[in-house]
Protein backbone atom coordinates (compact mmCIF):
# COMPACT_ATOMS: atom_id res chain seq x y z
CA UNK A 1 0.00 0.00 0.00
CA UNK A 2 1.19 3.17 -0.82
CA UNK A 3 1.81 5.34 1.76
CA UNK A 4 1.90 3.05 4.42
CA UNK A 5 5.31 2.24 6.27
CA UNK A 6 5.98 -1.71 7.00
CA UNK A 7 6.37 -2.86 10.95
CA UNK A 8 4.95 0.27 12.11
CA UNK A 9 2.94 3.86 11.87
CA UNK A 10 3.53 7.33 12.57
CA UNK A 11 -0.32 7.63 13.55
CA UNK A 12 -0.98 8.54 17.11
CA UNK A 13 -4.60 9.07 17.64
CA UNK A 14 -5.78 11.47 20.02
CA UNK A 15 -8.77 10.00 21.17
CA UNK A 16 -11.18 7.31 19.31
CA UNK A 17 -14.65 6.84 19.67
CA UNK A 18 -17.68 5.08 17.86
CA UNK A 19 -20.94 6.53 17.30
CA UNK A 20 -23.76 4.10 17.50
CA UNK A 21 -26.80 4.83 15.19
CA UNK A 22 -29.93 4.62 16.51
CA UNK A 23 -33.55 5.72 16.08
CA UNK A 24 -34.12 6.60 19.81
CA UNK A 25 -31.00 9.27 20.20
CA UNK A 26 -33.38 11.28 22.57
CA UNK A 27 -34.65 8.62 24.86
CA UNK A 28 -30.89 7.01 24.69
CA UNK A 29 -29.08 10.92 25.72
CA UNK A 30 -32.33 11.01 28.86
CA UNK A 31 -30.71 7.56 29.96
CA UNK A 32 -27.74 8.50 30.08
CA UNK A 33 -27.69 11.72 31.99
CA UNK A 34 -30.52 10.10 34.50
CA UNK A 35 -28.68 6.88 35.43
CA UNK A 36 -24.99 7.29 34.82
CA UNK A 37 -24.60 11.17 35.09
CA UNK A 38 -23.85 11.91 31.65
CA UNK A 39 -23.11 15.59 30.59
CA UNK A 40 -24.27 16.15 27.15
CA UNK A 41 -21.42 18.08 25.61
CA UNK A 42 -23.23 18.08 21.91
CA UNK A 43 -27.00 18.20 20.99
CA UNK A 44 -28.42 18.76 17.41
CA UNK A 45 -31.03 16.49 17.92
CA UNK A 46 -29.88 13.94 15.30
CA UNK A 47 -26.39 13.74 17.16
CA UNK A 48 -25.36 13.57 20.66
CA UNK A 49 -22.29 13.56 22.31
CA UNK A 50 -22.32 13.02 26.14
CA UNK A 51 -19.35 12.81 28.52
CA UNK A 52 -18.96 10.42 31.86
CA UNK A 53 -16.63 12.74 34.51
CA UNK A 54 -13.81 13.42 31.79
CA UNK A 55 -12.94 14.74 28.00
CA UNK A 56 -11.72 11.15 27.78
CA UNK A 57 -14.62 8.99 28.37
CA UNK A 58 -17.43 10.09 26.24
CA UNK A 59 -19.82 7.89 23.59
CA UNK A 60 -21.98 9.07 20.74
CA UNK A 61 -25.57 8.33 19.27
CA UNK A 62 -26.74 10.05 16.40
CA UNK A 63 -29.54 8.98 13.99
CA UNK A 64 -29.44 7.77 10.04
CA UNK A 65 -28.15 11.26 8.20
CA UNK A 66 -26.88 9.54 5.13
CA UNK A 67 -27.48 6.65 3.00
CA UNK A 68 -24.13 4.74 4.57
CA UNK A 69 -25.62 5.41 7.88
CA UNK A 70 -27.63 2.28 9.23
CA UNK A 71 -28.85 1.59 12.22
CA UNK A 72 -27.26 -0.45 14.84
CA UNK A 73 -27.37 -3.61 16.75
CA UNK A 74 -26.76 -3.36 20.30
CA UNK A 75 -26.37 -7.38 20.09
CA UNK A 76 -22.58 -8.20 21.52
CA UNK A 77 -21.55 -4.24 22.09
CA UNK A 78 -20.53 -3.89 25.71
CA UNK A 79 -19.68 -0.34 27.09
CA UNK A 80 -17.29 -1.38 30.03
CA UNK A 81 -17.57 1.36 32.92
CA UNK A 82 -14.93 1.05 35.63
CA UNK A 83 -16.10 2.81 39.04
CA UNK A 84 -14.93 3.38 42.12
CA UNK A 85 -17.74 1.18 44.16
CA UNK A 86 -19.53 -1.13 42.01
CA UNK A 87 -21.19 -2.75 44.67
CA UNK A 88 -22.96 1.00 45.06
CA UNK A 89 -23.72 1.09 41.81
CA UNK A 90 -25.18 -2.07 42.03
CA UNK A 91 -27.61 -0.85 44.92
CA UNK A 92 -28.32 2.38 43.21
CA UNK A 93 -29.44 1.03 39.35
CA UNK A 94 -31.40 -1.34 40.48
CA UNK A 95 -32.74 0.82 43.29
CA UNK A 96 -33.73 3.14 40.33
CA UNK A 97 -35.49 -0.08 39.11
CA UNK A 98 -32.67 -1.10 35.97
CA UNK A 99 -32.87 -4.81 35.44
CA UNK A 100 -29.38 -6.81 35.49
CA UNK A 101 -28.59 -8.87 32.38
CA UNK A 102 -25.11 -9.89 34.43
CA UNK A 103 -25.05 -10.49 37.88
CA UNK A 104 -22.57 -9.00 40.73
CA UNK A 105 -19.91 -11.16 40.70
CA UNK A 106 -16.03 -11.62 41.79
CA UNK A 107 -14.28 -12.43 38.53
CA UNK A 108 -11.30 -14.12 38.46
CA UNK A 109 -9.70 -12.03 35.88
CA UNK A 110 -9.31 -9.10 37.90
CA UNK A 111 -12.79 -7.23 38.92
CA UNK A 112 -15.80 -7.27 40.40
CA UNK A 113 -19.30 -6.64 37.68
CA UNK A 114 -22.33 -6.52 36.47
CA UNK A 115 -24.19 -5.37 33.47
CA UNK A 116 -27.77 -3.88 32.66
CA UNK A 117 -28.73 -2.73 29.36
CA UNK A 118 -29.50 0.74 27.52
CA UNK A 119 -32.85 1.61 25.43
CA UNK A 120 -30.58 0.13 22.29
CA UNK A 121 -29.98 -3.26 24.05
CA UNK A 122 -26.26 -2.60 24.48
CA UNK A 123 -24.66 -4.17 27.50
CA UNK A 124 -23.31 -1.59 29.97
CA UNK A 125 -20.65 -3.44 31.98
CA UNK A 126 -20.01 -1.74 35.73
CA UNK A 127 -16.86 -2.95 37.78
CA UNK A 128 -13.95 -2.12 40.10
CA UNK A 129 -10.65 -3.46 39.42
CA UNK A 130 -9.58 -6.37 42.21
CA UNK A 131 -6.58 -8.54 42.24
CA UNK A 132 -6.88 -10.90 39.79
CA UNK A 133 -6.09 -14.94 40.42
CA UNK A 134 -2.89 -16.41 40.27
CA UNK A 135 -4.15 -17.97 36.89
CA UNK A 136 -4.53 -14.71 35.15
CA UNK A 137 -2.04 -12.65 36.58
CA UNK A 138 0.62 -14.02 33.83
CA UNK A 139 -1.30 -12.17 31.01
CA UNK A 140 -1.09 -8.76 32.62
CA UNK A 141 1.87 -6.68 30.99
Amino acid sequence: MQGCSKGGSDMKAHTVSAAFTTNRVGETRDFYVRYFDAKVTFDCGWYVNLEFGSESATLQFMSPQQPEHRLSSGDGLIYNFMVDDVDSEYRRLTGAGLVVVVPLEDHPWGDRGFAVQDPNGISLYLYSEREPSEEFRQYFK
